[in-house]
Parts: C-alpha cells; sequence; structure tokens
C-alpha cells in the first residue's frame, strides 16, 4: 500500500453474479478502488476524498486483475490474493484495511476481534469506521467482519451481497436476511 497519488484514474466495469463491479485502478494497473454500479455515487465521492480533483477516465483494468476477479466469483477464492492494490486512508484505516487481508476466505471476525488484531480493543467503534471506508471491497474483505452474535452487520455494498459473498466463502454466520 502506499499513499502517493497516482497520474491516471481508470474505471473499468465487470460483470458478476453480483451486479456490475466497478475496479478503479491506476497507470501502473493497480488496483485504487473496487465496488459494484448501484454505489457508484458514494465510490466517486470517496474516490475524490482520496484524489482530489482526478478524473476517473472510462477504460479496460489489466487482463490480470480482470481475471482475477472472474476466477474468485467463480470460486477460485484465493484469487484475490495475489491482486495489487493500494489507498490513501489515514494510517489507521491502511492498518484495518491490512488486517483485513488477514482473514481467510470461509471465515469470518467480529469488528471486538479486528481491533484486538490491530492492537486496539477499545477501538471497535473506529474499527467499524475504517472498515465501512474500505475503497477496495471484496479485494480487501470488509465483508468478512461480521457482529459479535455472528450476524450480519452493515455492508457497504448492501446486506445481502454481503449474504451472497459469505455464502459464496462457505463462512458461518447467523443468516438474519433468510426469515
Amino acid at each position: 500500500m502506499t499513499k502517493s497519488l497516482p497520474e491516471t484514474l481508470i474505471l473499468d466495469r465487470v460483470a458478476t453474479p453480483v451486479g456490475e463491479a466497478l475496479l478503479v485502478v491506476d497507470e501502473a494497473g493497480v488496483l485504487r478502488a473496487f465496488d459494484f454500479a448501484d454505489y457508484e455515487p458514494r465510490m466517486r465521492t470517496l474516490m475524490g476524498r482520496h484524489y482530489p480533483g482526478m478524473a476517473l477516465t472510462p477504460g479496460q483494468a489489466p487482463d490480470a486483475l480482470r481475471e482475477a476477479v472472474g476466477r474468485y466469483f467463480g470460486g477460485d477464492l484465493d484469487a484475490l490474493a495475489a491482486i495489487a492494490w493500494a489507498t490513501n486512508g489515514t494510517a489507521f484505516q491502511r492498518k484495518v484495511w491490512d488486517a483485513l487481508c488477514t482473514i481467510p476466505a470461509g471465515e469470518t471476525l467480529s469488528y471486538k476481534g479486528l481491533a484486538e488484531r490491530i492492537g486496539k480493543p477499545s477501538a471497535m467503534r473506529a474499527v467499524g469506521l475504517a472498515n465501512g471506508s474500505n475503497p477496495v471491497a471484496v479485494v480487501v474483505p470488509c465483508h468478512r467482519v461480521i457482529g459479535a452474535n455472528g450476524g450480519l452487520t452493515g455492508y457497504g455494498g448492501g446486506l445481502p451481497r454481503k449474504r451472497w459473498l459469505l455464502a459464496h466463502e462457505g463462512a458461518a454466520f447467523k443468516d438474519s436476511l433468510a426469515a
């Protein structure tokens, strides 16, 4: 991860089983954002905060990145691990996002567990805010953070999508949406 500003931001759109994914890459092909088309306004606002004044130019992400996304949604749950990504969040946010990457596919962690993992056991709310500000969803697996009771909690891509991602990965969780 880096805090340097890219020269160019390219916006690609990729079909997935849970909706059109938005991939934002820089000129080197490094992923700067991953979101879904139904949340594009929020993603654009976030990108504007992280990269003030930079336009998103329509284009195509590198084939290797597009293929990794396709493999993940096709069942290769480790396919996203090799994707190079960078963010411009705060040092605390980046620490939380790094810790998210230590949660393997098929496993979940509570906000308290994530706060403990970064050495800040009383910072559950701050961890939750950082988790919710993750610009590279799915690749940095914020969907793997669930409530202390094992239930689904907020997700920037919507709870039905979080449910699908966790079920796709074979993770155990309390499914309050199946009622």
